[in-house]
């Protein structure tokens, strides 16, 4: 019986040692833990097949087979030398929008090279030889293409080649025509200034004057012998915004309608969309983004509201999901937060308020689909958990709701043309993203990636799982945390602790899908990680994350504050040795709570931080904070800039010195006030990066701050 015993044991050690095998951020870095990821897909007309971008080409699937049911572009065989970015399929799939040479601009704009590639002749041409254009868009009857070029909006005719230019006074830093301003683009998400009429006899447009907007300039070093200045328009808190008129242009005519948006200058249009009837539909919120109305525009320019709201603190800022039309014209989806949590309202232009369709403590968060003919619309809710998304189903008078996916996770849900079929990619705590293709009531049809692979060397190496947990902060309050413990954890040893967190407004870190970063290595080094969503984020309701209104910061660092002295109290955590991490609004939390809380936390990595909210954007902070001419106190007494001399622990300041979002001003004038206080810090600068500080200078700085916290926790 010992001979078996034995092997029995040595059995175990070997799989011990091998669910174990110990890994670095090295192998982080270089992919072994990487999720495979299906290319995105876009139905076809049909909703029976889809079409990707696999390796330049633009390939055909079926739904239903996964079979490859065409190669529609052969990046090789048209000997094109760039490989497409992007691309578009004209309305009757005939002709592809190519999209090449893609140079970024901010984070979402770019410029291009664009081509026409005819599917059956197999004719590939430039759509223009001078390049360079933005945005490019098939009119709705595929024989025009419509772009913006230097501020200006041009439209070329497919066959024949000729080219209008429908605007002529765009000029950089001055008028922009058919594309956003900087801020827009930033917070409001989207770069498409201009919409095709359903008939496509005619073009809406924005047209932006940022020639009263103040500049900022910014150094770009580029291994030159001389740097350069690079200046643009960025309206910060209680500046100057951008004047926005909408406009639309009759491509017969040449006749230009200007929208009667009212005489307010000082005001924002975050949305324009045509209804199927041909009727320009806008919306329109006052500076401090808590009033907000629907318009209606007529042909010769005249507007009438048929729909308004507002807040007393302010309204979620406006996306193509705040309305949702459907396909009679009149009918239309709001998304309303007016009882406390996010639901759809069903409203006429005719008649107004029909019914709400969901209601209940939980939150609508994405429109999926709507099956006009059934009445049936599909749509994302945290209805099992804030932690998670699930599909559902439910008649546009609020009655038969059915919910579709079945498992405890995150969903994202992709529906095909028809809503015959739906693309699922679905993860949780232990499960890497499964993608698969299911009917509209939620039947598998196939798996197209499972991941299992991944899920196999998870296993080898032992990586150790996330584990939820939650607890009351000072105000009684229950918030959502994850911790991640190292592998050969010992409750009776005392571990150091290091919290990463986001805390920005209607933002979630704490979430039931599978995640892994950087922060991971330092488990393998003897760290616990742990994560909090403090009060304002989001997925709890308007009272959770509005509370935060007005005094942006306050009571975002009093909840980690709480998580770290909770945290204090565990018996296998060491309360000398807490440290915080963050990076842009997360980066302005961890120096607030190694300044506000410098009993509490031990050092702090804050990466590209906002330092004072007098130093950001119009649109994102005044929402949140409101003007700073009224509410001084709420911007200074959150601002670490203005608590430097509170500072006992180690902190680690980076930026990058090219982020034209969050500017390396803020870091300089940390810096300033910290100098001013006799104080010691750390610093890393990144030449010529942006916000996200990528590439190369990622992995040098994610080794960085692994370091950092090694030496220094």
């Amino acid at each position: 019986m010992k001979k078996p015993l034995l092997l029995l044991v040595l059995c175990c050690t070997m799989l011990f040692a091998n669910a174990s095998k110990p890994f670095s951020y090295e192998q982080i870095k270089n992919g072994t833990f990487a999720q495979k990821y299906v290319p995105a897909q876009r139905s076809m007309a049909n909703g029976l097949s889809y079409t990707a971008l696999e390796k330049g080409n633009v390939v055909r699937y079926s739904y239903s087979t996964g079979k490859l049911e065409g190669i529609m572009f052969d990046c090789g065989a048209a000997k094109l030398q760039i490989k497409p970015s992007g691309y578009q399929l004209s309305p009757d799939e005939k002709t592809i929008l190519l999209e090449t040479n893609a140079t970024p601009i901010y984070r979402h704009s770019y410029t291009a090279d664009y081509y026409l590639y005819t599917i059956a002749t197999g004719e590939l041409k430039p759509l223009l030889t001078e390049g360079n254009q933005k945005i490019a868009r098939f009119s709705p009857d595929g024989k025009k293409v419509a772009f913006v070029r230097e501020n200006n909006i041009f439209v070329i005719d497919v066959q024949s080649g000729e080219l209008t230019q429908l605007t002529k006074d765009g000029k950089f830093n001055e008028i922009i025509n058919g594309h956003t301003d900087w801020v827009y683009e930033e917070e409001f998400g989207f770069t498409d200034g201009f919409q095709w009429s359903p008939d496509s006899k005619k073009i809406a447009y924005y047209r932006f004057d940022e020639s009263h907007v103040s500049i900022y300039p910014m150094n770009r070093f580029d291994d030159k012998l001389y740097p350069t200045v690079y200046s643009f328009k960025y309206p910060k808190a209680g500046e100057p915004n951008s004047y926005v008129d909408i406009y639309v242009h009759d491509l017969a005519s040449g006749d230009r309608t200007k929208i009667d948006i009212g005489e307010e200058k000082d005001q924002y249009i975050p949305w324009i969309q045509w209804t199927s009837k041909g009727e320009l539909t806008l919306f329109r919120a006052n500076r401090l983004q808590n009033d907000i109305d629907l318009l209606v525009a007529d042909e010769k320019g005249a507007t009438r509201v048929v729909y308004e709201e507002s807040d007393p603190k302010y309204i979620e800022r406006i996306s193509s999901e705040t309305a949702t039309f459907l396909e009679d014209g009149d009918r239309y989806i709001v998304m309303s937060e007016r009882d406390g949590w996010r639901h759809m309202y069903l409203y006429s232009i005719s008649k107004g308020l029909l019914n709400q369709i969901t209601k209940g403590e939980w939150e609508v968060t994405q429109i999926c689909g709507i099956d006009s003919k059934r009445g049936i619309i599909y749509y994302m809710s945290t209805e099992t958990s804030p932690l998670e998304r699930n599909l559902y189903s439910i008649k546009l008078n609020g009655k038969g709701k059915k919910r579709i996916t079945t498992e405890a996770g995150t969903y994202s849900i992709n529906f095909s043309r028809g809503l015959k079929y739906y693309t699922s990619r679905f993860s949780n705590l232990t499960t890497p993203t499964i993608t698969s293709i299911h009917t509209a009531d939620g039947k598998l049809v196939r798996m197209i990636e499972d991941n299992a692979k991944l899920k196999q060397t998870l296993e080898e190496y032992g990586v150790p799982q996330r584990e939820f947990f939650t607890f009351k902060n000072s105000m009684d309050i229950t918030l959502n945390g994850f911790m991640i413990k190292p592998n050969n954890f010992d409750p009776n040893k005392k571990y150091p602790v290091f919290m990463t967190q986001y805390s920005g407004p209607g933002s979630q870190q704490v979430a039931n899908r599978w995640q892994m970063s950087w922060e991971d290595a330092l488990v393998q080094e003897g760290y616990i990680v742990v994560c909090v969503d403090g009060r304002g984020t989001g997925y709890r309701g308007a009272e959770f994350r509005k509370c935060t209104y007005g005094n942006l910061g306050y009571f975002e660092v009093i909840d980690q504050t709480d998580a770290a002295k909770y945290l204090a109290t565990l018996p296998y955590v060491d309360a000398s040795r807490i440290g915080i991490y963050g990076w842009s609004f997360g980066g302005f939390m961890s120096l607030n709570c190694i300044l506000k809380a410098s009993d509490v936390f031990k050092m702090a990595i804050s990466i590209a931080p906002v330092t004072n909210w007098r130093y950001y954007d119009s649109i994102y902070t005044e929402i949140y904070n409101g003007l700073p001419q009224n509410n001084p106190d709420g911007y200074d007494q959150n601002s670490p800039i203005n608590f430097a001399d509170k500072l006992k622990g180690k902190l680690l300041i980076v930026h990058g010195s090219a982020d034209d979002n969050v500017h390396l001003q803020n870091a300089m004038e940390m810096i300033r006030e910290l100098i001013r206080a006799g104080k010691q810090f750390d610093m890393m600068i990144y030449p010529d990066k942006n916000h996200s500080i990528l590439g190369g200078a990622r992995h040098h700085l994610m080794k960085r701050c692994i370091n950092y916290v090694k030496d220094n926790l």
